[in-house]
């Protein structure tokens, strides 16, 4: 058949049409772009990126620079820290590069950092006369550091991509309404979906992550079942936030709009790539909406720090009220055919 030009044409006229009467799709299309590009420009605006990174001592999370001028030192971020213990922890890993004292006129530094060398050096000719204290431990490197995160954003995909946009592409396509004639109630088929889907992101995160192990010799100081337990957690709280997405959409790019506002603020502040610390407090309040930004910290916190279930019950609880929460939204709302039938 000769290829015709008026049918072209018109087929992509029809495309065209439908797609600018689809004004959720249209809206979002011309909204994400814009929120994405704020977002980005509210986290990483403001002064240079530091060069060092050092711990406070003290009880209050506002740093006191009128009374300690040291703490306005250029290129140098100051963290406060209420726990001496976690301070040192994050010294000997190298994850912070030195640990100030003021109020004993004392500081904290790893020998084998050259960072801690460095900025040891810059802050000393402030604070002449500071008692010096050494701790060791081993280095965290980067592959370390990003493992569970990268881990958790997978994880993160395929849980809402995997159930939401396929959950309203068979209400689009009317299986959903075929399902309804059945005996099949709903309950039954969001929890096969919700079984289905666990099981398949928790196979793939196990098989690459004894991969990793393998091949790079990641660090692993806690329980494996513990760790298990909380991607186990998270995996269940995103499929939720992703069924109550999904709960009655029938457009699937108003879906993929939807699902693409909900990832990428978590890829971005969840801590997948880089520690919050420091970080606004505005942000970090923001971030523990997020289950992603549990999953990651709780990983992070069995795997590099060897905490126990005790040390990581926060998350545990939070992930678990968020998974209840979002699946009980989403049973309300749920409908086989969409547009509230």
């Amino acid at each position: 058949m000769m290829f015709s030009f008026r049918r072209f044409i018109a087929v992509l006229k029809a495309r065209n049409l439908e797609f600018w009467r689809d004004r959720a799709a249209l809206g979002w299309n011309l909204l994400f772009p814009f929120l994405l590009v704020a977002g980005f420009a509210f986290v990483f605006s403001g002064e240079p990126k530091a060069e060092y990174k050092v711990g406070v001592l003290q009880q209050s999370t506002v740093l006191d620079t009128a009374q300690h001028p040291l703490l306005t030192t250029r290129f140098v971020e100051f963290v406060p820290y209420q726990a001496e213990a976690l301070a040192r922890q994050r010294l000997a890993h190298h994850q912070i590069d030195l640990v100030l004292d003021l109020t004993a006129n004392r500081y904290v530094v790893n020998p084998d950092s050259a960072k801690g060398y460095l900025v040891e050096k810059i802050l000393l000719q402030q604070w002449p006369g500071a008692t010096r204290e050494e701790v060791t431990g081993q280095a965290i490197r980067y592959v370390d550091f990003v493992l569970p995160g990268i881990l958790g954003m997978n994880m993160m995909f395929s849980c809402l991509f995997g159930v939401g946009y396929v959950l309203v592409r068979y209400r689009k396509n009317s299986v959903l309404k075929r399902l309804q004639a059945t005996p099949l109630t709903a309950l039954e088929f969001v929890g096969a979906q919700v079984v289905s889907r666990l099981a398949i992101v928790l196979a793939i995160a196990g098989v690459v992550f004894v991969s990793c192990q393998q091949l790079f010799g990641l660090m692993m100081l806690g329980s494996y079942a513990l760790l298990l337990l909380v991607a186990a957690l998270g995996a269940l709280s995103m499929i939720a936030l992703a069924l109550l997405i999904a709960s009655r959409l029938q457009s699937e790019e108003l879906t993929g709009g939807l699902l693409n506002m909900t990832s990428w603020p978590m890829m971005i502040l969840s801590g997948v790539w880089f520690s919050l610390e420091g970080a606004p407090q505005a942000v970090q309040w923001f971030a523990q909406l997020f289950p992603l930004t549990h999953l990651v910290s709780a990983a992070r916190a069995v795997m590099l720090d060897g905490a126990g279930f005790a040390d990581v019950s926060v998350q545990l609880g939070v992930m678990a009220a968020m998974s209840l929460v979002f699946l009980a939204a989403a049973a309300a709302l749920f409908r086989w055919a969409g547009d509230g039938r």
